[in-house]
């Protein structure tokens, strides 16, 4: 009896042995499942790209069918929603709602969309999406709500520099060094007083610090100048950006501001007889067209000035026009032009260099003209702008009280740009 008590204790010892590491090794088990399956959960959870996948304009892409397209020429939200199975009626709610929040005639050609539909066989359209521009675009629910509402994307600025010269213009130089050309016009903005950019040289050398706009990693034509340097010509010209009073300009070296100045007017006494328009009633012609410059009624022989320093590039004389016009480059960015001149002033040519308020002609009633008057026009980047709206008076360099700030502001600056 003892003798098998004793084996009995031996057999249950060595079950509940094996039992127990059974129980410790299914036990391990489950921990690492639920340890590497954590894991997985994390992983996806916290996943940057998944989540970008996931959502597209704040909609869940994962419970939809996507389909991406381009508005064509002529095409209206009508015609697109139509092509998607929406009903008139449905398509005039859409409108309606959309009041205050969009102009839906106002949809371009060349724009993206989406139509986010159902993942069934029907594939019911649910959502309908306009990019208005890169960073915004327009929801229009096409659920019985049929809600219309605006959205952002996310965006970012990132701090980039460049360094380079010129070969054979600005541009190709910013194309050259992976940058994007539309930097070189911004650079021409900033330093269009100091230097001329027709007249570049090779090896002319730039260095600039900057920010570029990007959403959804992709870059904008967007640019913020940090700093910049120009060497041309055996000088070197620096832009540092300050704000003073409020205002931020870019100033040179010693504190002066880089913007050039211009008069207010071509001429002394004067009254705006017609203004910078899209559509104007032509008294000789009769009909409406665009007037993209200001006239300016003055008795006949009034002198006429030029509003800023510059170089003469066309004069001459247009029948069916402008009459007796003079043509002026102030910079790399402006150019102005001065029509139905009774004269020219004295020894003026094409090639002559000017000053500011320099006589260059008369007030006179040439070409396509029913009275004394000068029409006035103002160019940027080759386009007409209104010349009432053009920046005239010469902004103020770094004030006495703000000049040690700027001091430290600009020797940073100029060892990061030395750096490059």
């Amino acid at each position: 009896m003892t003798k098998f008590n004793k084996k009995t204790r031996i057999t249950i010892g060595i079950g509940l042995g094996i039992l127990f590491l059974a129980v410790i090794a299914l036990s391990v088990y489950q921990w690492k499942q639920k340890k590497f399956e954590a894991l997985d959960e994390v992983e996806v959870t916290d996943s940057t790209e998944v989540e970008e996948i996931v959502y597209k304009y704040g909609i869940p892409t994962d419970r939809y069918n996507v389909k991406y397209g381009i508005v064509k020429p002529g095409q209206t939200l009508s015609v697109i929603l139509s092509e998607h199975g929406l009903s008139k009626k449905e398509i005039h709610e859409l409108s309606q709602n959309a009041e205050g929040t969009f102009d839906v005639r106002k949809i371009k050609d060349g724009q993206a969309y989406a139509v986010f539909t159902t993942q069934d066989s029907v594939a019911t359209p649910r959502y309908f999406v306009y990019e208005e521009d890169p960073k915004s675009y327009i929801v229009f629910d096409l659920k019985e709500s049929h809600n219309v509402s605006r959205g952002k994307n996310p965006v970012e600025w990132r701090q980039k520099e460049v360094k380079g010269q010129v070969e054979s213009s600005l541009w190709v130089a910013m194309q050259n060094n992976n940058t994007s050309p539309q930097l070189a016009i911004v650079l021409s903005h900033i330093f269009g007083w100091s230097i001329d950019f027709f007249g570049l040289q090779k090896q002319d050398e730039f260095r600039v610090i900057y920010e570029q706009e990007y959403v959804d990693g992709k870059g904008l034509q967007n640019f913020h100048v940090l700093a910049a340097s120009f060497r041309a010509s055996d000088s070197t010209y620096y832009a540092i950006p300050f704000v003073q009073d409020g205002e931020e300009l870019y100033y040179n070296e010693k504190g002066n501001s880089l913007e050039g100045a211009f008069l207010k007017a071509p001429l002394d006494y004067y009254r705006i007889s017609s203004r910078f328009t899209n559509s104007r009633y032509h008294p000789v012609l009769k009909r409406y067209r665009a007037h993209h410059g200001v006239d300016y009624a003055a008795p006949t022989g009034t002198p006429v000035y030029a509003i800023g320093s510059g170089k003469v590039i066309a004069k001459g004389y247009q029948a069916g026009g402008g009459g007796n016009y003079v043509k002026i480059r102030h910079n790399s960015v402006y150019t102005t032009t001065y029509m139905h001149l009774s004269r020219f002033a004295k020894g003026l040519k094409v090639g002559s260099t000017v000053k500011q308020k320099e006589v260059i002609g008369y007030v006179g009633s040439t070409g396509l003209s029913t009275g004394p008057h000068l029409d006035f026009r103002v160019y940027e980047n080759g386009k007409p702008i209104n010349p009432l709206l053009i920046k005239s008076q010469p902004k103020k360099p770094i004030s006495s009280a703000n000049m040690q700030q700027y001091t430290a502001v600009r020797d940073s600056l100029i060892q990061r740009l030395s750096a490059l």
